[in-house]
């Protein structure tokens, strides 16, 4: 398991010269979502994750996967950088670069991250109405959604927005209550 001070020690510098080259470039959006992309099938594959860490596994073989992964619609400004990872041997930091571009983008673009959970799939309109409500806690320009699904909130949901926590899920009220009532009794 990767030390977390170590990983934003190396994976912010690495993210904020992509979001310079990028800005330079004017493709800040593209890389955005191909990073999005690419980050989705990170978190997806354990074994992309231990492959691209694995001292075992060669440079060259790195890169072959990764051009592989990237095909064609590839940006090559990206490829670069990815080329330059596996050069500098901080490809495992990948996944955690990605994130923190991601973050960048989102500062730079005046768009908050909510993460949402949920008892159930949003709808639509749903996933619209939680945009607008946090838009106006928030006084954001956009709001990005990450929405996972628990059950075992039984009903409601959860949103997560910087610090602050809205929780409407069915098993936060009745923890309330029972904190309530044991309070009474």
């Amino acid at each position: 398991m990767k030390d977390t001070t170590a990983t934003a020690e190396i994976a912010g510098p690495y993210a904020q010269a992509l979001m310079a080259i990028a800005k330079d470039r004017n493709l800040t959006e593209q890389i955005g979502d191909q990073a999005s992309g690419l980050l989705s099938l990170i978190k997806e594959s354990d074994a992309l994750n231990q492959f691209l860490a694995s001292p075992l596994a060669s440079p060259d073989v790195k890169k072959g996967v990764l051009k592989q992964i990237m095909g064609d619609q590839g940006d090559p400004v990206l490829m670069n950088f990815l080329m330059l990872l596996v050069d500098r041997n901080r490809v495992m930091y990948l996944g955690e670069v990605l994130e923190q571009y991601r973050a960048l983008l989102r500062q730079l673009n005046q768009t908050v991250l909510a993460e949402v959970t949920s008892a159930t799939e949003l709808s639509d309109d749903q996933q619209s109405a939680i945009r607008d409500k946090v838009k106006g806690l928030t006084n954001a320009r956009q709001v990005e959604l990450s929405i996972e699904v628990d059950p075992s909130l039984l009903g409601g949901l959860i949103i997560q927005v910087e610090s602050k926590v809205i929780d409407a899920s069915l098993r936060g009220q009745l923890r309330r209550i029972g904190m309530q009532l044991s309070a009474a009794a």
